[in-house]
């Protein structure tokens, strides 16, 4: 992911912000009898730079790929639209209790920009259905530039969305944030439809980091900066703030680790595994391959 990437992140504090005031409230009203459920993963299972992550002649890396992580942020249907033989495929070849989170088709997001889009999301929703009882949550992602100005699309796509299908939103326009009153406006909206607010904590947007909670779901898309010391740093208070969260009333976490340099990711991932099931008492899945001596990511 190259959003948000700067040429010196050492110059780059980065401390998680506090809570944003509202976000202890929503947790609070969540039924905490029900047990965590944790998704963590990468963004992509196919990319050159993690052919070290498999083993050596693997032809079809989607299937070894869930053998190690319960979770992938799908980022292929961004860039097509995704059909349903394709979507079947995936489906079949992942084991029970595999997630895919497939991002929202850029025909919609970004080139009608939300604009008369329903025939394209209902084409969208019905291909990703086929996902079944392995779909996570489909999120949308809009383009830095679609500000405020065009909140009546955004609003009119929230309201007429399935709601059979869970949906995030991620937003980069910094009008969204920095605007009290258009944040109030666009978190109310969220919590009336139950649309999960996405947090991005990447190092040249720290105001993405707005830490402000629509609905009892965390989903956290990290960006490193190939940078060991801060990475894990940062990965450490990570866990700390989904604990308080978790105590607060959080029940479902979904966290993609991205790099400029995918290749570090699947070991982020995995240090981030070690440390939410020691934080959280889980028993997650941690990635076996990546400590056997011919595995060399760095």
């Amino acid at each position: 992911m190259k959003f948000g990437k700067i040429e010196n992140p050492g110059d780059i504090d980065f401390t998680l912000p506090a809570d944003h005031p509202a976000t202890c409230g929503v947790l609070a009203r969540n039924d905490t009898s029900k047990p965590v459920s944790v998704y963590v993963g990468c963004a992509k299972w196919n990319k050159q730079e993690l052919k070290n992550f498999y083993p050596r002649g693997t032809k079809d890396e989607l299937p070894y790929y869930a053998t190690q992580f319960n979770a992938i942020e799908l980022n292929a249907t961004f860039y097509h639209m995704p059909k349903r033989e394709q979507v079947v495929t995936w489906r079949d070849k992942t084991p029970e209790g595999f997630r895919f989170f497939p991002k929202i088709t850029q025909s919609i997001s970004h080139l009608r920009r939300l604009n008369n889009v329903e025939p394209l999301v209902d084409e969208y929703c019905d291909s990703v259905s086929n996902f079944e009882e392995k779909l996570g949550t489909a999120f949308l992602q809009l383009h830095d530039n679609f500000g405020y100005k065009n909140h009546d699309r955004l609003w009119r796509f929230v309201e007429h969305f399935p709601k059979a299908i869970p949906l995030a939103v991620e937003m980069r326009n910094t009008e969204w944030f920095n605007n009290a009153a258009v944040a109030a406006e666009v978190y109310q909206l969220f919590e009336q439809h139950q649309v999960t607010n996405i947090v991005v904590d990447t190092a040249g947007r720290r105001d993405l980091l707005h830490m402000r909670l629509t609905t009892p779901a965390a989903f956290i898309r990290y960006v490193g900066a190939n940078d060991p010391e801060s990475d894990r740093k940062r990965l450490d208070d990570w866990t700390l703030r989904l604990k308080t969260w978790v105590d607060q009333g959080l029940r479902d976490i979904f966290f993609f680790v991205h790099q400029n340099v995918e290749m570090e990711s699947p070991l982020l991932a995995a240090y981030f595994i070690e440390k939410l099931n020691r934080a959280l008492d889980l028993n997650l899945k941690k990635p076996t391959l990546l400590n056997e001596p011919h595995q060399t990511l760095f």
